[in-house]
């Protein structure tokens, strides 16, 4: 996902703004929503590596747009920063993390530690994606050579689990000594 955007969703311009300015430097490619169902829509049509969400917006909230993100196969690995205005509370900060949020802000935000956490998302994001990809082109190799599929493969055990101990019953040769 190589030209991936960065969505910047809030409903006030200023804070757009600010936050666009913020991440320029990266040199990312940043998109913007004034609304949970804009940024919903762009997210659905994809290229978004990574959303800067703002938790309250008139309409659709940022914590309504991440449970229907969490729910959608293609942007349920989507990492989300929250962004929030009215400080943090227990109620929010358990609800964003049990949904999956990498991270809860508070405005104002400290440019250096927004540039930061973005990079350091936006890359592990990438990064997985292309070895997903890079997972599907070997399976995909295999299967066209006609050798036998890996995943199809029967798990081994973990090596904590208990394997019965077999009696000697006489019957097998007996193991050679080490030396």
């Amino acid at each position: 996902m190589p030209d991936a955007k960065i969505l910047i969703v809030d409903d006030h311009e200023d804070t757009l703004y600010a936050l666009e300015s913020a991440l320029a430097p990266l040199g990312y490619l940043l998109g913007r929503a004034t609304s949970g169902d804009e940024a919903l829509k762009q997210v659905l049509r994809g290229q978004v590596g990574l959303l800067l969400l703002d938790v309250r917006m008139p309409g659709v909230g940022g914590l309504e747009v991440v449970r229907y993100m969490r729910r959608v196969e293609q942007t349920q690995h989507i990492p989300v920063i929250l962004l929030t205005g009215f400080g943090l509370d227990h109620e929010l900060t358990a609800t964003a993390f049990g949904l999956g949020v990498a991270d809860l802000i508070t405005k104002p935000i400290d440019p250096w530690s927004l540039r930061t956490k973005v990079r350091y998302l936006y890359d592990a994001h990438r990064r997985s994606l292309a070895l997903e990809q890079e997972i599907r082109d070997l399976r995909a190799l295999v299967k066209g050579n006609g050798m036998p599929d890996p995943a199809a493969r029967p798990a081994l055990p973990h090596p904590d689990a208990r394997v019965p101990l077999q009696r000697d019953t006489g019957d097998a040769a007996p193991a050679q000594e080490r030396t």
